[in-house]
Parts: structure tokens; sequence; C-alpha cells
């Protein structure tokens, strides 16, 4: 470095004009832990975030059960976006979340699908014979213990009267993309998963969808973390509730609920 060069330099540094002039560092992003289920939608709202001008969020996609075990143990985590209200309770029981941020955003179907290519059709009601429907085959599930959709779908399958006839011919994901994949690749005749990753796959189609009644209601609920210090979380949480990320949640089939969710509906 010239001696002119070098003096200069040297002068900013005691006046704080060249770190005055130097770029500000760019703000560290918001991590999102997301139930699987989210990643279209929220890989869409992520890029509009970002066309903004924000950071773009960081998300890590799981089983919901998978995430909040993560948070528990000390992840860092600034959001928790749940396919279930079970594991939110989970964390707030802890005193691992904001509960003053907690709201159900949306809600879901789940629906029995098979290979694009299949003529499986079922007739989807009491009685449900699934076991015929199935053949040889397994059914796809996310792990009926665990994971959202699993659940919901083993208390469909039990209200149906199914259950029994198919509980020792259950192919069990670690999520419901695990159990969508299977069917997807042709690896499994059946299974069970949201109506938005349905639709996420060319590759499967819906037989049918499971009534409303016959499972607990889907509900998604996300809230910030408790240990969470970026100061840009909670505008991607209002974000989340805003028109843009409403829009991105409408195309992939979600409904938004948009309201206060301190306790159970």
């Amino acid at each position: 470095m010239r001696t002119t060069t070098r003096a200069r330099f040297l002068a900013g540094l005691v006046s704080g004009t060249l770190l005055a002039a130097m770029p500000a560092q760019a703000a560290e992003p918001p991590t999102v832990f997301a139930a699987a289920s989210l990643k279209n939608a929220l890989d869409d709202i992520a890029g509009s975030y970002a066309r903004e001008g924000k950071p773009a969020p960081r998300i890590s996609y799981a089983a919901s059960n998978t995430l909040a075990k993560q948070i528990e143990q000390g992840a860092p985590a600034d959001l928790f976006f749940s396919a279930d209200l079970d594991w939110m309770d989970h964390l707030a029981k802890q005193n691992l979340i904001r509960p003053d941020s907690r709201v159900s955003l949306l809600t879901n179907s789940i629906v029995l699908i098979a290979p694009k290519a299949s003529r499986a059709e079922v007739r989807m009601g009491p009685g449900l014979d699934l076991a015929g429907a199935l053949g040889q085959g397994r059914l796809a599930m996310g792990n009926v213990a665990a994971v959202p959709a699993g659940k919901y779908g083993k208390a469909a399958l039990e209200k149906l009267g199914a259950w029994a006839g198919v509980k020792d011919r259950v192919a069990q994901g670690e999520s419901v993309r695990a159990a969508l994949l299977l069917v997807s690749r042709g690896e499994a005749p059946l299974g069970i998963v949201y109506a938005t990753d349905a639709a996420a796959d060319a590759n499967v189609r819906i037989v049918a969808t499971f009534p409303a009644d016959s499972h607990p209601p889907i509900v998604y609920p996300v809230a910030l973390t408790r240990d969470s210090a970026n100061p840009d979380a909670a505008g991607l949480l209002a974000y989340l509730r805003g028109p843009t990320a409403k829009a991105a949640f409408e195309r992939q089939g979600f409904t938004v609920l948009n309201r206060s969710a301190t306790a159970r509906p």
C-alpha cells in the first residue's frame, strides 16, 4: 500500500469515516423449522420474501415430531411451523415457544393416493375395504405414532373400520413426503398423505378423500421460538400471515385460517 493511501486509511479509521463508508454486514436470515408438507408453499413464499429485499429464510423441512424434538434439544430455530397442534403444544408446555406469537394458520385434508397409472378404486366411508384394495401390497403412511399425517390417517382408518385389516401391512415413513415418495415410485400401491402433497406430485392420483369428521381437525400452527433473537423473525411471521403468503398457500391447496391459537379449537 502506498504511503499516502496508508495514511488516508489510518486517518479514516481514527475519524470513523472509513467505517461509515463500508457496506453494512448482511442481516442473518431467520431459520424456520417447518413440516415437510409445507415445502412447496414455503419455498415459493421464501422466494417472494427475498425479492422484496428481505433476507431469505433458511428452512429445514422434516416431520413435525422430528423438528419439535430438535428444538427441544437446543436446535437454533426462529420459527416452528407444525402440521398439528400436538407438537406445538409439546413445545409450549416446555416454554419453548412464545405463546403470544402462536397462530393457527392453515388447514388441509388427507387423501388416499395411488400411482398415476393405477386403476385402484375404493368406496370411501364406513366399512372401507382397504385391505382388499391393497392386494399383496403395503399402505404407505407417515409414522402413525408421531408424524401428524400418520396420526390423522390412523384415526380415520379406525373410524371407518379399516385399521384392523391393514395395521400389519403399513409401510411407515419418517415424514408424509417419505410416504408420498413410496407411492410416487410405485413401491406401494396406496398411501395416505395430505391433499396438498398429492397435488404436488404428478406421479400420483387421488383415489378418495377421507371425510373431515373421520379424524381430528387438521391444523397447522406457527410460532416464534422462545430463544429466537433474530430481529427479522417477527417480520417473517407477519409475512406468513399476509396476502402474498396467503395466495401461495392457496395455490398449493391449503385453506388459510389466520386466527389466534393460544388454545385448541
